[in-house]
C-alpha cells in the first residue's frame, strides 16, 4: 500500500524584500497551512544574502513550525546558506551547506569547484 503524498505549497520569494513584501509572503504561507500544507518550499534563488532575507525566512520558519509544517529552500546560493547556518537558521529551513551537510554525516566535503 502506498502512503499518501504530501501535500506542499511552493512561495517564490524576489528581493529586495520590504515590509511589504514580508507581510505577503506571511499570508501565502497562513494561506496554505490553513489548506493542510504539510511542506512549505520557498524559492529564494532571486534573494540576497542579507538581514531582511534571513528575517523573511526566520519569520515563514516559525509560523510553519507552528503549524505543523517543515520548510525547505530551493535556490539558495552559497552566500545565502553560509548566512542562515552562521545564524542558526540552516536546519529549520532544511538548508544546511554541503560542508556541514557533511559535517553531520560524518563524510568530507568536497572543495569547490575552481579552487585549489
Amino acid at each position: 500500500m502506498s502512503s499518501p503524498a504530501r501535500r506542499s505549497a511552493t512561495i517564490v520569494l524576489a528581493g529586495p524584500l520590504g515590509r511589504g513584501e514580508l507581510e505577503l509572503a506571511l499570508a501565502r504561507a497562513g494561506l496554505a497551512l490553513a489548506n493542510g500544507c504539510e511542506e512549505l518550499c520557498c524559492c529564494v534563488e532571486h534573494l540576497d544574502a542579507n538581514a531582511a532575507t534571513v528575517e523573511t525566512l526566520a519569520r515563514l520558519a516559525l509560523l510553519a513550525r507552528r503549524g505543523g509544517c517543515r520548510v525547505s529552500l530551493r535556490g539558495a546560493s552559497a552566500q545565502l546558506l553560509a548566512l542562515l547556518e552562521l545564524v542558526g537558521l540552516s536546519e529549520a529551513l532544511g538548508a544546511l551547506s554541503p560542508g556541514a551537510a557533511a559535517a553531520r554525516t560524518g563524510e568530507r566535503a568536497s572543495p569547490p569547484r575552481g579552487r585549489t
